[in-house]
């Protein structure tokens, strides 16, 4: 199978969290897992497979040994990117001559990369009904938006770098004044429902542009959202397409890991936990049966990592020089923003061993700050070993980002591996 147009189509039509976990979900139904809810009691069989959401852009699937098992194998990612967030009343008139949306940040974002692109907006309604509320995910799926560089005559310092406000450089134009009050209207319609019925909304603006492969060898893909929806796609197809022995398969897709986690659906809340906790009472096992799984498992956290630079090959460390299609990247941390440690590092060595798949570290320079991930967060609430592991960009946070196209297959395949070991 050719993982890498796979993983592109699957980013494509991937335009917002919550269309991220909708297409998981139907990848997941069918592949014969079944669908819980968090409000109802859980009914569970050895030898099936379930999974469960939270808020509609968190997902958690598992598969059950047919017979006796020791442990969890989780691997876990996160389905949110840098973006723009709509506020609350958007439509904004400019001189009674144009139309524009009013955002602000979702996200470290590199602002630059977002100018002169077409856009359009995606994310959920949320809805009146009779009998409560329903959440409806919507995706305006044309070209409607941009956001307009000022002209270099405007600005003759403009390549010498310049600082952005959200505010006021980086609003995205819909059209004339005449397309006022035409946002929600179609929202409503796409969502089949009425305009006054929508009582709250989530919406992101997306980059129209489809992912790519380029290159000389077409060993590139270039794409949006790619961090970190390659590693979504990844733990996705390898828990569909494998069967546990002695060990509870988990792929957990976490929301808000860009601002931080600390929401009910991100790493740090209970998601995890409380997921764990109901499949130890499913399999009638006492807190101290499900200790003792605990302490024979493991979490593989992925999120991309950084490429070295062709254009500054200063800015990576002396020695540990991750590459596109060089591999699995395991990440280290001296002050342990990356979970790894050299137990949790020797595991995902032989795995990448056994799977024939190569790996490469990662450490930042020691003058330059990195960012963290999903791994040192969740253990906060779920204390197993962890890896901290991605796959090498460029571009990382950028509105279109880069990647090596033979490393997705990499990440299917030792996380296969994984699953069935």
């Amino acid at each position: 199978m050719k993982y890498d147009k796979a993983c592109l189509s699957f980013i494509d039509h991937s335009v917002s969290c919550f269309h991220v976990v909708e297409n998981i979900e139907k990848k997941l139904l069918e592949s014969g897992f079944f669908k819980l809810e968090e409000k109802e009691a859980w009914e569970l069989e050895a030898g099936k497979s379930y999974f469960v959401t939270r808020g509609a852009s968190s997902l958690i699937a598992f598969k059950v040994p047919a017979g006796e098992w020791t442990g969890f194998h989780i691997v876990a990612s996160h389905s949110d990117s840098p973006s723009f967030k709509l506020k609350n009343n958007p439509e904004m008139i400019v001189e009674e001559k144009y139309m524009k949306l009013n955002t602000e940040g979702y996200g470290g974002m590199i602002y630059s990369t977002w100018f002169d692109r077409c856009l359009s907006v995606a994310g959920r309604l949320v809805c009146k009904e009779a009998d409560g509320f329903k959440s409806v995910n919507v995706n305006i799926d044309e070209d409607l938006l941009v956001i307009p560089s000022l002209a270099i005559h405007m600005n003759r310092e403009a390549n010498k770098g310049m600082e952005f406000n959200p505010q006021t450089d980086l609003l995205p134009l819909m059209g004339g004044n005449k397309v006022k009050g035409s946002l929600f209207r179609r929202l409503s319609e796409q969502a089949n429902v009425k305009e006054e019925n929508i009582l709250g909304s989530d919406l992101f603006l997306y980059v129209r542009e489809k992912g790519k492969l380029a290159g000389a060898e077409k060993e590139l893909m270039i794409a949006p959202r790619l961090d970190d929806l390659e590693c979504v796609y990844a733990s996705m197809e390898a828990i569909a397409d494998t069967q546990p022995d002695r060990y509870c398969s988990m792929c957990a897709v976490f929301h808000n890991e860009e601002v931080g986690s600390l929401t009910r659906y991100g790493a740090a809340s209970t998601f995890l936990k409380d997921t764990l906790e109901r499949i130890g009472e499913g399999f009638k096992k006492s807190r101290s049966d499900c200790l003792r799984l605990l302490a024979d498992s493991i979490v593989i956290s992925a999120d991309n990592a950084h490429a070295l630079h062709p254009n500054h090959p200063e800015k990576a460390d002396p020695e540990n020089r991750p590459v596109l299609n060089g591999g699995i990247v395991i990440k280290h941390h001296g002050s342990q923003k990356y979970a790894t440690d050299a137990y949790s590092e020797a595991v995902m060595k032989s795995l990448c061993i056994e799977a024939q798949v190569p790996y490469q570290d990662y450490h930042n320079r020691s003058d330059i700050p990195g960012g963290s991930t999903l791994g040192n967060i969740s253990t906060g609430q779920v204390s197993v070993p962890t890896v901290d592991i991605g796959l090498a960009q460029l571009a990382m946070h950028s509105a279109v980002e880069t990647a090596g196209s033979r490393d997705v297959g990499y990440l299917v395949q030792v996380l296969k591996k994984f699953y069935q070991k």
